[in-house]
């Protein structure tokens, strides 16, 4: 992606009177990908982008194209739209290159090439130097926070104990970066990975989040909780939570996970009294003001429901919650989320740009005049 936007093969591009974003063409993608030598020809090329449209890093710029078209169609990746679905795992394995990159990037590191019992092992640090850095670089407020970090990196697959014994302690037991994050990938490698068995064998793969399973007879590995900063985030409203069940592994405790009711018994029907279209809405001297809201989520999300799509609409507003207490209000139309223009999108990709986006939320919404 990066060095797409280098090459100015990103750009914003003009389709049909309108201007759309951090978007590439298609074909010309196909023929960079072969004169850097990426994919050896152009059924390799469409295959490569097409696993990047199954991992919804790239997607149509309309969503209209559920494939990968060698076509002079407009493709955007994710992560310059914010619809890039930050699940939880994204975010701890995202956390983890980061703190990587740090370390690796300072003079006296606390990782290097240490031995125990006679074994080299690169890239590895004592648990209770990584809760002092941690700590020391504000990484974690407190040692308590720190190690409840450092356990979600393990179970993740990003750090281990050298032999895989031990779970994380701020102690002087010795552990590694399981993932080296500065080995050079190329998008090939994509495509041979397509079994889980090929997954396991690579710790190196950028494409593959893995979780540990320890052996259940271990007793050296604790049930933990997840990090606090690495929260799973809800689009629109998080009050709906049940804990896992049926969950027999020993080594996870239950992580809360979101449910949603069926849309048919949450909201049976639309609160619209009539289908409006953008061109109603945009239309000169049209009977709708816009309004800017500022939602700042609470513990427990934003206190809101979207539906509909092109445009979307406010379908239900709690009472008690934030967005009610900024002054959205049913039947409202949605403009814009965090300075992007929505009118043209489904609520499920608005409740995507919500969920992956900012704690505070800005919206802008069109209400009709009284």
């Amino acid at each position: 992606r990066l060095r797409l936007h280098d090459g100015k093969l990103i750009k914003d591009r003009r389709y049909h009177l309108r201007t759309y974003p951090n978007c590439f063409v298609a074909k010309e993608l196909t023929d960079w990908l072969i004169g850097h030598k990426e994919a050896p020809d152009r059924e390799t090329g469409i295959r490569l982008m097409q696993k990047l449209m199954d991992h919804y890093i790239i997607h149509h710029v309309c969503d209209e194209h559920s494939d990968y078209k060698d076509a002079k169609l407009l493709y955007r990746f994710r992560k310059d739209d914010g619809t890039f679905p930050l699940s939880k795992d994204v975010k701890v394995f995202m956390r983890g290159q980061n703190l990587y990159e740090k370390l690796v990037s300072v003079e006296e590191s606390i990782l290097r090439v240490r031995e125990e019992n006679s074994v080299k092992y690169q890239r590895a640090f004592l648990g209770c130097e990584m809760i002092d850095w941690l700590v020391q670089e504000g990484e974690a407020e407190n040692r308590k926070e720190a190690v409840e970090l450092g356990r979600a990196l393990l179970e993740h697959g990003i750090i281990q104990h050298v032999s895989n014994r031990h779970h994380f302690f701020d102690s002087d037991i010795l552990y590694q970066f399981w993932i080296n994050f500065r080995r050079r990938r190329r998008l090939t490698e994509l495509l041979n990975e397509s079994s889980s068995r090929a997954l396991s064998e690579s710790p190196d793969s950028p494409f593959c989040l893995r979780k540990l399973n320890p052996d259940p007879g271990n007793t050296s590995f604790l049930s933990v909780q997840t990090n606090k900063e690495i929260k799973i985030v809800s689009a629109v409203r998080r009050s709906s939570i049940t804990s896992l069940s049926g969950n027999n592994n020993p080594y996870f405790s239950a992580t809360p996970m979101l449910v949603f009711p069926p849309v048919a018994e949450c909201n049976p029907k639309s609160v619209l009294k009539r289908p409006v279209t953008n061109e109603e809405l945009l239309s000169p001297g049209a009977p709708y003001i816009k309004k800017t809201l500022t939602i700042v989520g609470d513990a427990v999300g934003w206190g809101f429901v979207v539906r509909g799509g092109r445009p979307c609409h406010i379908q239900a507003v709690d009472p008690g919650g934030p967005a009610a207490a900024a002054g959205m209000k049913v039947c409202q139309f949605v403009f814009s989320v965090n300075g992007m223009y929505v009118l043209h999108l489904d609520y499920q990709t608005i409740s995507s740009l919500i969920m992956t986006g900012p704690r505070t939320l800005v919206m802008e919404v069109m209400e009709a005049i009284e």
